[in-house]
């Protein structure tokens, strides 16, 4: 299962205009090809890893918190509750798989789906959780919600690093096989097209 090719390309496109380091030109030492260079996360991946044992635990929590203070809730407050926990935990299991499915097999679209899920959802949700005092929030589920928020800003910035790596080693690779394109089909020098016509010049006025 993967993302739908329009939004791979979308994701991709936006992942090249934000993440490429334009400083970079090509690999740091000679000898380094873009092909062998790992840029797989690994404090990335054991936080994802600790994330999927936690977020039944937090998902139970605040469930059992809802019920035990619905009653003395406004129906304000009701609706906003039941509707963010339904969201939370569908992009939640969206965010994990796109998580692991792009740093373990390093795809770039997947991880920075991953990445904006993450900032732009995932995290605002949890902050208006913990931090709303209209929720009558409890102390178990301040303590959920903060380790939750810290597991989406270690991961927030942990994306954004492995993105970038990710990004230039493709523009890298790019640039190597257009070098490598270049050398088994070399351009003629334009000199010495000058010189060829020149010559021909020559031997055309010769002969007239």
């Amino acid at each position: 299962m993967s993302l739908p090719e329009p939004l791979r390309r979308r994701l991709g496109s936006f992942s090249r205009t934000v993440f490429t380091d334009s400083h970079r030109t090509g690999p740091r030492h000679p000898g380094d090809r873009a092909d062998n260079e790992i840029v797989s996360s690994l404090p990335l991946q054991m936080s994802l890893y600790f994330n999927v044992y936690f977020f039944p635990f937090w998902w139970l929590s605040a469930v059992v918190m809802l019920h035990l203070k619905y009653p003395v809730l406004s129906d304000y407050y009701k609706f906003i509750l039941v509707t963010i926990m339904i969201l939370a935990s569908l992009i939640e299991v969206i965010r994990l798989y796109l998580g692991y499915m792009g740093n373990l097999q390093e795809k770039v679209p997947e991880l920075a789906g991953f990445w904006l899920l993450s900032l732009l959802l995932q995290l605002p949700i949890i902050l208006f959780l913990l931090f709303n005092e209209g929720l009558k929030i409890q102390p178990l589920e301040r303590v959920v919600h903060i380790i939750f928020a810290l597991f989406l800003t270690f991961q927030v910035i942990a994306a954004f690093v492995t993105l970038k790596r990710m990004v230039n080693k493709l523009a890298t690779h790019f640039r190597l096989n257009e070098f490598d394109r270049l050398e088994e089909h070399p351009v003629p020098d334009f000199y010495s097209l000058g010189r060829e016509e020149r010559a021909v010049s020559v031997a055309r006025r010769g002969a007239c």
